[in-house]
């Protein structure tokens, strides 16, 4: 709830629970996960079925229906105990494969319905991005649910992608952080980019959220935090989160395997300069403290590390895009023959496989300049705020 105990926002999907008729005629297709829940917490399929929805089909993202998979897994295709409909899986499925699905399916119209957490290579925008374009080709109408921006609207971090690096964590040129709702970059991209890979723009209908405004958090929603992916637990996770995934990027742990992951980084070979080195930056809005842990699963599983949490001061004044180029420039400096870049395989530099980090910044712009020892800073900058880089007739909220 919000400090003072209300629920300040009706969400899209809640809107088309009161009046289902939102989603037009037809034959409904629901694009969603375990964070498609009224604000009482009712899960939307059930929720909608009881209220007349025509809801034939499911459809799941990466982390699947349920969000019990990992990253980079999905739950694979099923049925859904609670409504008996089918559940068709979209990740890693794209052009006629997911044309093929979405015909196959016999829906008229997909809604969209999954909360993002506001950074590029957060992958539910892609889902969406993909079955827009799918829908484009085969005539089915887009329709997005629209959710609240958990970071806020007002802020946009890091530079526009450029489309040689397009990949599954960034199809299309956005910031890092791009400051709009899945509506408001549903409208943005079947303007700009659709028309390119369908060949004409999708038949897009976006249900409002009622009440939002660009300087609220997720916190000041009032709406009920569900985390959007295993490795999201908390608002303040994807707070830091536009930041902290680039040390994915790395042969750094970013807390994946512990109860705090992306709000803390290590590795076997740091030691006691780095806490206080990023203490010397003064970097708005966080203080770094000294850890050491031993992640469960993935990086490093099993083994003592050292590193650094990042405790929020002022959510206001701290920019995750920043502070996390400037972490990975000090580790640079700091440890220049151990610290390392990871490939797309998972595996060191050297291997052929290109540089995960180059596919999450959108360029190897970053990795350049980190290797070179020049200030990466700069390059953090955005293009303007949200209503400047995409355009003030796409922005639904003031």
């Amino acid at each position: 709830m919000s400090t003072d105990g209300r629920v300040a926002v009706t969400t899209g999907i809640a809107r088309l629970h009161a009046s289902p008729g939102l989603a037009g005629p037809g034959r409904l297709g629901l694009v969603t996960n375990h964070t498609g829940v009224l604000p009482d917490l009712r899960p939307a399929p059930p929720a909608l079925l009881d209220a007349g929805a025509r809801l034939v089909a499911l459809f799941g993202p990466e982390h699947g229906l349920h969000g019990t998979a990992q990253a980079g897994e999905s739950e694979g295709a099923q049925a859904d105990p609670a409504t008996g409909l089918p559940v068709h899986d979209t990740y890693r499925c794209g052009g006629e494969r997911l044309d093929e699905l979405l015909l196959d399916s016999g829906v008229d119209a997909l809604v969209y319905d999954l909360q993002d957490i506001g950074a590029r290579f957060y992958t539910y925008v892609w889902t969406m991005f993909d079955l827009m374009a799918s829908a484009a080709r085969t005539g089915v109408r887009f329709v997005v649910a629209d959710r609240p921006n958990p970071l806020g609207g007002l802020v946009s971090e890091g530079p526009l992608l450029d489309p040689a690096w397009a990949s599954f964590v960034g199809r299309a040129p956005i910031p890092v952080r791009h400051g709009l709702t899945c509506g408001e970059l549903a409208r943005h991209l079947n303007a700009s980019v659709i028309p390119q890979v369908a060949g004409t723009k999708a038949d897009l209908t976006v249900i409002e959220a009622v009440g939002w405004r660009r300087a609220m958090d997720a916190e000041a929603t009032g709406l009920p935090w569900v985390a959007p992916s295993p490795n999201v637990p908390t608002p303040t996770t994807a707070t830091v989160y536009p930041g902290t995934c680039l040390f994915e990027g790395t042969n750094l742990s970013e807390g994946r395997g512990t109860t705090q992951p992306f709000e803390i980084v290590g590795a076997p070979y740091i030691d006691a300069r780095f806490a206080p080195a990023l203490a010397e930056l003064a970097l708005p809005g966080v203080h770094f403290r000294d850890l050491r842990y031993v992640p469960t699963f993935h990086k490093h599983a099993g083994r003592p590390l050292r590193g650094v949490q990042l405790h929020l001061t002022d959510r206001e004044a701290f920019a995750p895009v920043r502070t996390a180029v400037a972490m990975l420039a000090t580790l640079r400096r700091l440890y220049p023959d151990d610290f390392a870049w990871r490939t797309t395989d998972g595996g060191a530099e050297g291997t052929g496989h290109r540089h995960f980090i180059d596919l999450l910044w959108g360029s190897d712009r970053l990795r350049r300049a980190v290797d070179a020892g020049d200030d990466p800073l700069p390059l953090c900058a955005p293009p303007a705020p949200p209503g400047r880089w995409a355009g003030d007739d796409v922005l639904l909220y003031p």
